[in-house]
């Protein structure tokens, strides 16, 4: 018999124990075998004194737990004698450890043996049964958490229980519990399709995701710390802090565990109570009452499990905690049961399936027929149908139905039993359902991120062109920076939207970080440089980790324009705003505004106002709230959360409410007596305000431009004139954003280098001419092609080879199809708006000419026999008309 089983080798060159491993050997299904080279190491060690000693197992374990107890030792030995610094181990207990496991005894007698100084270092320091339990608790809680969800989604389905909730666990937040939303995603695949579930709420469904994933991470954990105990050589006084470690860890799974069972138990009740046919209902009845006290000595076994904890006995502790994963088992396995005989009980213990008269079968049969049947999950019905081939595969008709039953109770309860070969089987079905491609729910983008189509895409080009455009006329150059960059590049520039960036894992011994904005980057490559001077733009995609929303997303291009360097007073502020009012012009997206302000005059406002200068720019955040909260809101966030007296939050209020347009209202606030002329910072704002303000009126602009003392800008590299482009009775937020950041550069090397610049939201700007044109009911071409080469015959590429190609030398956008059928062509040509069409059909290719074909609605213009010679001529003549 022994024969028969698998052989796991010990101290082999990069050999590892597992805990998979530990169990085999617990279970009687593995062998172990000392590998030749450890038995060489171990025969080469100098002799040292021995000592009759003996050494006992904690007598709480279990045979299993004995036997993965001598495993660990064994192990833990073998690492030991590797070691250069340790105490000489010689083979006579490895190899008597090793026989004792290999023989079918269930007693172990290690009493009066002879024992090295460096064996018994190992046997009072290698913590062997405990790393042995948790070994085989690891890998009993990691093969139920692959199994656990599969028996609950088919409880969905027999309670008919609303599974909505599962589709709202991620709040698009970048916070959300991932252990609980990949639940939910395995649910959603074994569910996918079902037309059962969705009716009632149900609590012990809705709990599922949490209750699992809680019970995913904490056996995660344990396997963490497992992995590194079972490959751990003994350092003798080295290893203190081990039952600790592990008694901590466990401890947490101990109460997944409980709470995954008591769910459990729930909802098995609540299948049982699904049971429609009541004979099937009082058949299972005593089953029922195993799984309530099964659940009644869980409940009582963790009370006594955390005595133990407390009392440091971490062995026994561990122990309980094995018993009580198997008791979760069963519970797991009658909650199989009742969920399957809830879903398809009625069918399986009709008395005329087995035992009607033929009459009464054909009846029964035509009935069902007409009968409109449940539609179950994708998933859940394959799992259905293996546990039913599995009840009916051995002499499904043997005995009465009262012996049927308990036969089907126990293949059922058998697939989640460790032990039983059904388990493997139902096992590997589960893993196939929930990682096949075939069953998976359809394939989505992440949150935040979008695909474009080919009109889209036309479109986008489009307005590309059109700002680069802009840029171009403005005399600025073309600038591209790394779409990551060293996280502490990024760090400490976006005030509390530092919280958004995305981290990079550490590849490559550098911590990046994805770009938040193209600015950082830009003022990076300036310093870098040495560059004093330098008008740029540049296109590209940026990333936040932001909660997305109508024209807010995750990866998004920003557009920006900077001028970096030394100029006249307000020169760059100016053109910066000129050129956002130009860009939204020549984009045509409707009505906007610009709104104004500056950092200084903000500054001096707090200052004016009793704010302390640390909390300068986290009030700057708050205030810049007001475009999309009332002030009342704004002021009890001031006031509850970052500390500010009523009476400053009510003094900063009577300054934010100012808006209006940019001459009238600097005058107001210039006026003799005006706080702000009282303080340095804001005086010198009023100042540059003012330049930049006639500046503006002599551009004709500054129509579009409102001075708003509400805007703050929420970044924190801004120093001086702040700006943000609204599109009025747009629902998108702010569609462009800029302003003076004079110490940036300066950030990143020994120079401060002034800078202005702005951003176009592209994305929201595509938002509004999407809906734009839905409202228009435009039609746009997602291609420029010119000309369509058709050849009206089978078999004849090498013709359009030799047409389609004396156009594209041309320089002539064309494309081309050979087709019998003459409707083919000119669909092709109508849906893509292709204005002229290259016809050879019989005739043209016999006499060898071509017929031109303007295809526009109203049009008759053709052509008929144009030589092939000169037909390209003439094309480039007719479409430059």
């Amino acid at each position: 018999m022994a024969a028969e089983r698998f052989s796991i080798s010990l101290g082999g060159k990069g050999s590892s124990l597992s805990s998979s491993s530990v169990y085999n050997v617990s279970a009687g299904v593995s062998q172990v075998r000392i590998d030749s080279s450890a038995l060489d190491r171990l025969s080469k060690k100098t002799p040292q004194t021995s000592q009759k000693t003996s050494f006992t197992i904690p007598q709480c374990l279990t045979t299993e737990e004995v036997r993965a107890s001598l495993a660990v030792l064994l192990n833990k030995l073998i690492l030991s004698a590797s070691s250069p610094s340790s105490s000489t181990v010689r083979t006579v207990l490895p190899e008597k450890l090793s026989e004792s496991l290999n023989s079918e005894a269930e007693g172990f007698d290690f009493s009066e043996i002879d024992l090295s100084g460096g064996e018994c270092t190992v046997l009072e320091n290698s913590f062997a049964p405990l790393i042995a339990v948790c070994s085989v608790i690891d890998h009993k809680s990691s093969v139920l958490s692959q199994i656990v969800d599969a028996v609950a989604a088919l409880s969905c389905e027999a309670t008919k229980a609303d599974v909505t909730s599962f589709s709202s666990l991620d709040s698009g937040d970048g916070f959300g519990d991932k252990d609980a939303i990949a639940v939910a995603g395995d649910l959603k695949v074994l569910l996918n399709g079902s037309k059962l579930v969705g009716k009632k709420e149900v609590e012990s469904v809705s709990k599922i995701p949490r209750i699992h994933g809680r019970f995913r991470d904490a056996v995660k954990s344990v396997h963490a710390v497992v992995r590194v105990e079972l490959n751990s050589s003994v350092k003798g006084a080295g290893n203190s802090g081990t039952g600790e470690a592990l008694g901590t860890t466990l401890s947490a799974l101990s109460m997944a565990i409980r709470n995954l069972g008591e769910c459990s138990f729930t909802r098995a009740k609540l299948c049982f109570e699904s049971i429609e046919n009541e004979d099937l209902k009082n058949g299972l009845s005593s089953s029922f009452e195993k799984c309530r006290l099964d659940y009644e000595s869980l409940k009582n076994g963790h009370k006594v499990a955390y005595d133990a904890l407390f009392e440091e006995d971490y062995c026994k502790f561990a122990h309980l905690v094995n018993e009580s994963l198997g008791i979760v088992y069963r519970l797991v396995g009658l909650e199989a049961v009742a969920a399957f005989f809830a879903l398809q009980g009625g069918e399986l213990f009709s008395e005329k399936s087995v035992d009607a008269n033929v009459e009464e079968a054909k009846t029964d049969k035509k009935k069902k027929k007409n009968e409109k049947k449940a539609v179950l999950g994708r998933g859940t019905s394959i799992l259905l149908q293996f546990i039913k081939d599995r009840l009916l595969g051995e002499d499904a008709s043997a005995g009465d139905r009262v012996e049927r039953l308990k036969q089907w109770v126990e293949k059922v309860s058998c697939l989640l039993n460790l032990e039983d070969h059904g388990f493997a089987c139902f096992l590997d079905k589960v893993k196939e359902i929930v990682e096949s491609n075939e069953n998976r729910r359809l394939p989505k983008l992440p949150k935040g991120t979008r695909d474009f189509a080919k009109e889209q895409m036309t479109v986008r080009e489009k307005v590309f062109s059109v700002i680069q455009d802009v840029f171009k006329r403005h005399g600025a150059s073309a600038l591209d920076t790394p779409v990551f960059e060293l996280r502490e590049t990024l760090m400490g520039k976006y005030g509390e939207d530092s919280k958004l960036i995305y981290d990079i894992a550490d590849q490559g011994g550098e911590l990046c970080s994805l770009r938040y904005d193209l600015t950082v980057p830009f003022a990076r490559y300036v310093a870098m440089n040495g560059i004093t001077s330098f008008k740029r733009y540049q296109i590209a995609k940026v990333y936040r980790r932001d909660n997305p929303s109508k024209g807010r997303y995750r990866e998004f291009y920003q557009c920006d324009i900077d001028i970096a360097g030394l100029f006249e007073r307000m020169g760059p502020d100016f053109e910066i705003v000129k050129i956002m009012t130009e860009l939204i012009d020549e984009l045509q997206i409707g009505d906007y505004e610009v709104k104004l302000s500056h950092r200084k005059l903000l500054d001096g406002m707090l200052e004016i106002c009793g704010v302390p200068p640390e909390k300068f720019r986290t009030i700057c955040s708050s205030i810049d709230k007001l475009d999309k909260q009332s002030f009342e809101l704004v002021k009890k966030e001031m006031v509850e959360e970052k500390g500010l007296s009523p009476e400053t939050a009510d003094r900063i209020g009577s300054f934010v409410k100012e808006r209006g347009q940019p001459m009238e209202l600097l005058s107001k606030l210039r006026e003799e007596g005006s706080e702000l002329l009282t303080n340095a910072s804001s005086k010198e704002a009023l100042e540059d305000l003012s330049i930049m303000f006639e500046a503006l009126e002599r551009s004709n602009c500054s129509n579009r431009i409102v001075f708003d003392l509400s805007l703050a800008r929420g970044l924190d590299y801004y120093t001086g004139v702040i700006f943000e482009a609204v599109c009025k009775g747009a629902e998108v937020g702010s569609i462009g954003a800029g302003g003076r950041y004079d110490n940036l550069i300066g950030m990143f090397g020994t120079r401060q280098v002034p800078a202005v610049g702005m951003s176009i939201g592209i994305e929201r700007v595509f938002n509004i001419l999407e809906e734009l044109q839905k409202q228009q009911k435009q039609v746009i071409r997602s291609t420029e092609t010119q000309v369509l080469v058709s050849i009206m015959a089978d078999n004849k590429l090498a013709e359009a080879a030799e047409l389609v190609s004396q156009l594209w030398a041309a320089k002539i956008k064309a494309e081309y199809l050979v087709s019998k059928r003459r409707t083919k062509h000119f669909d092709r040509a109508t849906e893509s708006g292709i204005p002229w069409m290259v016809i050879v059909g019989e005739r043209e290719l016999s006499e060898g000419v071509v017929t031109l074909k303007k295809v526009v609605k109203g049009s008759e213009e053709e052509y008929q026999g144009v030589s092939r010679d000169s037909f390209v001529d003439q094309l480039l003549k007719l479409l430059s008309t």
